[in-house]
């Protein structure tokens, strides 16, 4: 295991890594000998109808250490970068120490750099440009986005790529013009102790394929069955990684090995994304590599 170094009982944490290397553990090891709140930057888990294919929290680990901003939030809700600093702000002046952990990227780089302002998508040009992924894909959305932008955002993400070009048609203005705008951040990273886990892509990938398993066996597919009714492609809480699949096995698109499969690869197409980013935007972050 890599070392860390020494981490004063208040300094913030931040604790970014791909899905399945153990970043939770690690926040709930550190609240727990150091004191703490451990705080989700995590997209998907804030949403209220996915428990176990979030992989949030156990009930074990709560009784353990405070946890904020974990499934909080409805399921048909919006939910942005923007909620989730509106939500942590009052969590970095006053209450334990914040150790914020999760995988979404864009989460610390606002926490860090700063948020642009700018202002909500019409919920027309949402729907048009849903409408638009659904017939042509997302890669055409990316089409139309401008150079500078498209060197910004992670081109493979078919999320950041149509909430670009949502930005571009609603407002004129590129969203790479609007984040050279953006205002101070709530926390530098100077102030933080930041880490990023850096691990390998085979014991990843092994994780990854022993952690769907484990989600069926606790109940994913129950959670699955609960959410039928409610599925919504567009709705951001139905894009967590497995849902889809699930959903499809319930529907009779596709066996449940056919599902776990599926959803497998998915999984790790997703922390092949995340561990590129990482490497390009937390570069200067203390790398750490858990027991293997």
């Amino acid at each position: 295991m890599t070392a860390l170094p020494a981490i004063a009982p208040d300094q913030p944490i931040l604790i970014a890594g791909p899905t399945a290397s153990g970043k939770s553990a690690l926040a709930l090891e550190i609240a727990q000998e150091q004191g703490g709140v451990v705080v989700n930057a995590d997209a998907i888990q804030v949403y209220d109808n996915w428990d176990v294919l979030t992989a949030r929290p156990p009930a074990e680990d709560l009784a353990c250490a405070p946890h904020l901003l974990y499934g909080h939030h409805p399921y048909d809700a919006e939910y942005s970068v923007g909620h989730w600093l509106r939500e942590v702000a009052p969590l970095l002046t006053s209450g334990p120490r914040p150790i914020i952990t999760g995988g979404t990227g864009l989460y610390f780089t606002a926490l860090t750099q700063g948020l642009a302002d700018i202002p909500a998508t019409p919920p027309e040009l949402r729907e048009a440009a849903n409408a638009r992924v659904a017939a042509e894909g997302f890669q055409a959305l990316l089409a139309e986005l401008d150079a500078e932008t498209t060197a910004r955002i992670d081109t493979q993400n078919p999320m950041r790529v149509q909430r670009a070009w949502e930005v571009l048609t609603a407002t004129g203005r590129p969203l790479a013009d609007w984040q050279d705008n953006t205002p101070a951040p709530l926390l530098p990273l100077a102030d933080t102790m930041p880490i990023v886990f850096d691990v390998d892509k085979d014991w990843l990938n092994a994780r990854i394929a022993r952690r769907f398993d484990m989600m069926l066996d606790l109940g994913a597919l129950d959670e699955a069955r609960a959410n039928l009714p409610l599925f919504d492609e567009h709705l951001l809480s139905m894009k967590a990684i497995g849902a889809p699949e699930l959903i499809a096995h319930l529907r009779g698109d596709m066996s449940l090995d056919q599902a776990r499969e599926a959803a497998t690869i998915a999984t790790r197409q997703f922390a092949k994304r995340q561990r590129t980013w990482f490497r390009s935007k937390m570069a200067d972050w203390v790398k750490f590599t858990p027991n293997t």
